[in-house]
């Protein structure tokens, strides 16, 4: 039997959290108001979501979706962790990212600390490209990758925003990914793609205008036109498949190869173009956007790790995660064979 490469790096496991009781479609309905993007496709409410608590941090979110890790792993495992990698939609402090708080809740005393923003929805499979190259490099031997979305509850529950069509559609969670230099469910490839000409196509408006940062009247919200959205669409469905597809040639993989699909949950829409475009099957994409609506960067490992304890990965299956973010300005997708969760 040949002996696994020491630079061969595994996805091992992956737990997650969701704040709260679930809220329902009707909680919007009370403040629902006349809005010309009520109808568009992109914002058909789901039937639930679920929105961080008023006190709730995004390093409390990270702790609680820690803690199946450390069920199944050992504390231990967490406290040695060499590289924590984080994303958080909605930083609790302004200039600061999460990092140094998550490492000080779990114990941890990583050599490297990396909160990233750019990757937005497809966070996670930056983060996997990130820690993949720093395990192989040498850096460490683990690495934790730390997802909260937590702007739900905060940004699009405020009063001045619950109203628009595009409150309705997000919901709130947190994930993190445990990886090893092993071959436990090695990570074949990851594919990631900047597209920097869409950056300023995702813009945050306030009426009257004003900075974010500055004081004044009305709530900032994502600032939606029907142009804008066509774009949006044409870049999503395009740009997914295509970062999918890229790695699983590279790798000698078909659609046919792939055992779960796991990408962001914008809206249906995109969901159900995304399967078509990758000829899967419905039964082999994961989709809970009627349980969670658009968990923003959190939403594939959340879906992975419920795909996982639904059974619905087998051992020696390849899972792709795909995704994008924003406006379209940064797309990846990552494939791994995965090697089963310890029990």
């Amino acid at each position: 039997m040949s002996q696994p490469s020491e630079t061969e790096v595994s996805l091992i496991d992956v737990s997650s959290y969701l704040p709260g009781e679930p809220i329902g479609a009707d909680y919007y309905t009370k403040y629902a108001e006349s809005d010309a993007l009520r109808d568009n496709l992109m914002f058909r409410a789901p039937r639930l979501r679920h929105h961080v608590g008023a006190n709730e941090s995004a390093v409390d979110m990270v702790e609680q979706a820690a803690q199946g890790i450390i069920e199944r792993h050992g504390r231990d495992v967490i406290e040695n962790v060499d590289v924590l990698i984080t994303h958080t939609q909605l930083p609790d402090i302004p200039f600061c990212g999460a990092g140094g708080g998550i490492a000080h809740r779990l114990g941890m005393r990583p050599s490297t600390v990396l909160d990233l923003n750019n990757g937005g929805c497809a966070a996670f499979i930056l983060g996997l490209n990130i820690a993949r190259q720093l395990l192989s490099a040498g850096v460490g031997r683990s690495a934790l990758i730390a997802i909260a979305q937590n702007a739900a509850g905060q940004v699009f529950d405020h009063p001045d925003v619950r109203g628009k069509s595009q409150a309705s559609v997000p919901g709130d969670g947190a994930a993190v990914g445990l990886l090893t230099r092993s071959d436990a469910s090695p990570i074949l490839d990851v594919e990631c793609r900047t597209y920097g000409q869409y950056a300023g196509d995702m813009t945050y408006t306030i009426d009257p205008p004003r900075k974010w940062w500055q004081p004044g009247p009305g709530a900032p919200y994502i600032g939606f036109t029907e142009d804008k959205i066509t774009k949006v669409l044409a870049r999503g469905n395009r740009q997914v498949p295509e970062v999918a597809l890229a790695v699983c040639h590279r790798n000698g993989l078909s659609p046919s190869d792939i055992g779960l699909l796991v990408t962001n949950q914008p809206n249906r829409v995109f969901l159900r173009n995304w399967r078509e475009a990758l000829e899967v099957p419905e039964s082999r994409h994961v989709d809970t956007f009627d349980e969670c609506g658009n968990l923003f960067g959190a939403g594939i490992p959340i879906n992975l790790d419920r795909a996982i304890t639904g059974n619905r990965l087998q051992p020696g299956e390849v899972v792709v995660m795909a995704g994008f973010a924003h406006a379209g300005d940064f797309a990846g997708a990552a494939a791994i064979r995965w090697g089963g969760r310890p029990r």
